[in-house]
């Protein structure tokens, strides 16, 4: 009998083991591209620096007693009208004080309908 000839199977063998970890590494490749999208996105959805600023406007305006005074309401009621004109969400703050415990408290809800942040701030006086 005549003797085969394997270096044509070695060869197509090759080429299949090839293919396969080229598919492979394409598939992990494109996953990972995807998490890492999401990732980002998820960082860019929650909204840090609006509700930084919001804080600090909010906790200057403590200082400079706006928010308890007579004000305090016309000051809020911008606040509120320029987030849900500008960044699209929801802003309630309330500021009261506690004579018997002598502290002032500041509630800020903060709504985007992705991010829901709420804060009691207290100062002791």
């Amino acid at each position: 009998m005549a003797r085969l000839n394997e270096d044509g199977q070695w060869i197509v063998m090759m080429g299949f083991i090839v293919s396969i970890t080229i598919l492979i590494l394409a598939i992990v490749v494109g996953e990972s591209a995807l998490i890492g999208k999401t990732t980002s996105e998820s960082v860019l959805e929650f909204s840090k620096t609006d509700i930084q600023d919001l804080r600090s406007e909010i906790l200057t305006l403590n200082e400079k007693k706006i928010l308890n005074g007579s004000d305090g309401m016309d000051v809020i009621e911008d606040i509120q009208n320029i987030s849900i004109q500008r960044k699209n969400s929801i802003v309630e703050i309330a500021s009261w004080r506690d004579a018997l415990a002598r502290t002032d408290y500041i509630y800020i809800h903060f709504n985007n309908g992705i991010t829901n942040y709420n804060e009691v701030y207290d100062e002791y006086y």
